[in-house]
């Protein structure tokens, strides 16, 4: 029996980070199709609750629009204080009262990850999972939270701040997954993968990569 062809991967995201943090695990999206959605919470949703909704709309606006046999992978990130929901800032003035609300105490972050197959690929299997991570600011004074300002890490960023930014020398305490606070849980991501028909990983694949940016 011939074996099927390897099906694209397609990163239904638009960031930067996402695409690293893929080429870090060895994986090269075949494309990279953002979804364009509003993402505005809806009336009284959890965190956990929108960041799942959020990323099963991408994969599912993008998979829609496929015609070839492809698999993609969509992600949300969600910055919670509580049951509060801390959306991209948009502006310094949204930013600074972020990091001013996050300022010597904990929050979570909800990373939710979604895969689903396009039409053409039958035996492709829809597939999502959320990972909550704990990340505690130590206290910031108003230099600091303008130095982060500055900057700019807070841009288009949830919760007004990037791990991989400056913001790092503030962050006291880590609880869960560093991947997923930057934008893409790697283990649950790598799983979700494996459990799908097509060999995502090849072997020696991703200690390749590791060895070729030492």
């Amino acid at each position: 029996m011939a074996t099927s062809p390897q099906p694209a991967l397609i990163l239904a995201s638009a960031s930067p980070r996402r695409v690293a943090l893929l080429r870090q695990i060895g994986l090269e999206p075949e494309e990279i199709l953002p979804a364009e959605l509003d993402e505005t919470p809806l009336k009284g949703e959890l965190p956990r609750a929108c960041a799942i909704r959020l990323a099963d709309a991408k994969a599912r606006v993008i998979a829609d629009q496929l015609d070839r046999p492809a698999l993609v992978l969509a992600a949300d990130t969600i910055v919670a204080v509580g049951r509060r929901i801390l959306q991209k800032a948009e502006n310094p003035q949204q930013a600074r009262a972020y990091l001013a609300l996050l300022s010597g105490r904990r929050h979570t972050v909800y990373t939710a990850i979604s895969i689903r197959p396009s039409k053409a690929l039958a035996e492709g299997r829809c597939a999502s999972r959320v990972v909550a991570s704990k990340v505690a600011f130590s206290c910031l004074t108003p230099h600091h939270i303008e130095a982060l300002i500055t900057a700019g890490d807070w841009q288009g960023k949830a919760g007004g701040y990037a791990l991989q930014g400056m913001a790092a020398r503030f962050i006291r305490f880590i609880s869960g997954s560093p991947s997923a606070v930057i934008g893409l849980p790697l283990f649950e991501t790598s799983q979700l993968l494996q459990g799908q028909p097509h060999p995502w990983f090849q072997p020696g694949a991703t200690e390749s990569a590791t060895s070729h940016r030492t």
